[in-house]
């Protein structure tokens, strides 16, 4: 399916026959809360729906990656956003420049410009905002980050927004290191419907905090 095919909630577009395609970025120094929460969320939801959401965990290049508290994951495979309906970025590292982490992938001009150009719906988790504003993604837009990213976030162009998930059309993001699961659960509802979300908590156990501000 096309991301863009679902700008509404009222609509669901995600069908197993079209899934919502959703790729999950990985790298050294990625948070695991950041990561794991859209695994779970998006796995759940695509188990509860027959198959209405794909997600998979891509690298910058396949292999193994170690995580900020020394979890190790194997990816075996490396990002392509042609073929995502969504990317999901995590953060992880922001308070240590020199180290593993998301300052490295904004070193990285030629993932940046890639990130730029794809058609993909750039989703950031906690400081995997940064990386979208490295990319000229959050430029004038709606966004938020980790309290400890904002001044930075503010600096580089974005309208902040003291929000746990900001919906900004085609970009989203969620403040803190936990928001990926409302960031997650909002995906759901944005492409599957409120129902899908809602099952899902149940499943999980959870209830969201906070409200989705939408531009």
């Amino acid at each position: 399916m096309s991301a863009g095919l679902a700008a509404g909630v009222t609509v669901p577009a995600a069908t197993a026959a079209s899934p919502l395609r959703v790729q999950i970025l990985m790298f050294d120094g990625v948070e695991e809360q950041d990561f794991i929460a859209p695994v779970e969320v998006l796995g759940l939801a695509g188990k509860l729906t027959g198959g209405a959401v794909v997600s998979s965990l891509v690298g910058i290049r396949p292999g193994p990656v170690r995580c900020t508290y020394g979890t190790t994951v194997d990816v075996p495979r490396a990002w392509s956003p042609g073929e995502a309906d969504v990317l999901v970025v995590p953060g992880g590292g922001y308070t240590d420049r020199n180290g593993p982490g998301v300052h490295r992938l904004n070193a990285d001009q030629g993932f940046l410009r890639r990130l730029k150009a794809s058609r993909a719906l750039p989703v950031g988790i906690c400081t995997g905002t940064m990386v979208l504003s490295a990319a000229g993604l959050t430029k004038g837009r709606n966004a938020t980050t980790h309290n400890g990213a904002k001044a930075d976030l503010a600096s580089q162009g974005a309208k902040v927004i003291d929000a746990r998930v900001v919906d900004d059309g085609d970009l989203i993001t969620g403040g803190g290191i936990t928001a990926g699961l409302e960031v997650s659960l909002w995906l759901v509802e944005r492409f599957l419907g409120a129902k899908a979300a809602q099952r899902a908590e149940v499943v999980l156990e959870y209830e969201r905090r906070g409200t989705v501000w939408r531009a």
